[in-house]
């Protein structure tokens, strides 16, 4: 199966949901609802095992980490200050 990283911009109601192959291309690219069962099945629909799975820090961040986690998804909250200077 193919190697997946997935990338989450989070807004209160949507939630822009990238997915690029361990090669680099692009997979997918859609809005979902801003809750973990929504990223949660936008993320399972696709054959592949993710390697990581990325939001950056914000209002919902905490929930929507929790709840991926919960899920057994290799999520990480990034906060973009830090990521910048890295």
């Amino acid at each position: 199966m193919a190697a997946l990283y997935a990338g989450l911009d989070v807004s209160l109601e949507l939630t822009s949901v990238c997915v690029v192959d361990e090669d680099g291309r692009m997979v997918r690219d859609v809005k979902v609802a801003s809750e973990p069962d929504a990223i949660i099945c936008e993320l399972r629909s696709l054959p592949g095992n993710y390697v990581r799975v990325g939001l950056e820090a914000g209002p919902l961040s905490q929930w929507l980490c929790f709840g991926i986690k919960d899920a057994g998804l290799p999520v990480v909250c990034i906060e973009a200050r830090h990521a910048k200077a890295a």
